[in-house]
């Protein structure tokens, strides 16, 4: 597993070895905390009415017998046009789902190794764009030849963020931000050397 080492102008100096064990992670662990992320971000705003919420129904419609069709009790039954909904949602629903922090890292892990066994995976000593014009940040992505990047920054400064934010196919992130979410969903992943060493430390 390999990490691409860029120098200043973003073009392919060395390499780096990222450890070992990344690459036994079973690759569950990613799919587990992915899962959960996703459901964390659910708005949870669907919601229906019951029979004991929805109004009118008061009065039985016709009476039990004698008219020659089915017997109704209400006209707000779930089966009647204007009624309630039967075992709909509600916002009462709980989307959380618990990963606990080992795993995590081991999604964490798995998600690096996953970038870095597609050579998408890139290091450079500084990303900072101090024009803070986008089409410098364009420039970079278009250079390497990617799709979509994610770029981790030890420290994010306005003027980097300003020049990435109005392209569609990034996402800056500091160090603290990322998560094994983000790096599986973008295609690649540029991230400075400190922030790449510190991610990657023991313990």
């Amino acid at each position: 597993m390999k990490v691409c080492v860029l120098n200043e102008n973003y073009e392919k100096a060395s390499e780096l070895d990222l450890p070992a064990k990344y690459a036994e992670v079973n690759p569950h662990n990613l799919y587990l905390y992915v899962k959960s992320y996703q459901a964390s971000l659910r708005a949870n705003t669907a919601s229906t009415k019951g029979r004991s919420e929805v109004s009118g129904g008061g009065k039985k419609p016709w009476r039990q017998k004698g008219r020659g069709g089915a017997r109704a009790g209400s006209t707000r039954t779930n089966v009647w046009v204007g009624g309630a909904v039967a075992f709909g949602p509600t916002t009462n629903r709980n989307y959380f789902q618990k990963v606990n922090k080992k795993q995590k890292r081991l999604a964490f892990e798995r998600a690096l190794a996953d970038k870095a066994n597609a050579n998408a995976l890139f290091a450079v000593d500084n990303i900072t764009i101090e024009s803070g014009k986008t089409k410098d940040a364009r420039a970079i992505i278009a250079k390497l030849g990617v799709k979509d990047a994610l770029i981790v920054k030890s420290l994010l400064d306005e003027k980097t963020l300003l020049a990435f934010r109005n392209l569609a196919n990034c996402y800056v992130v500091d160090i603290t931000e990322v998560n094994a979410y983000l790096l599986s969903v973008f295609n690649a992943v540029i991230i400075e050397k400190d922030a790449l060493a510190s991610i990657t430390k023991e313990g």
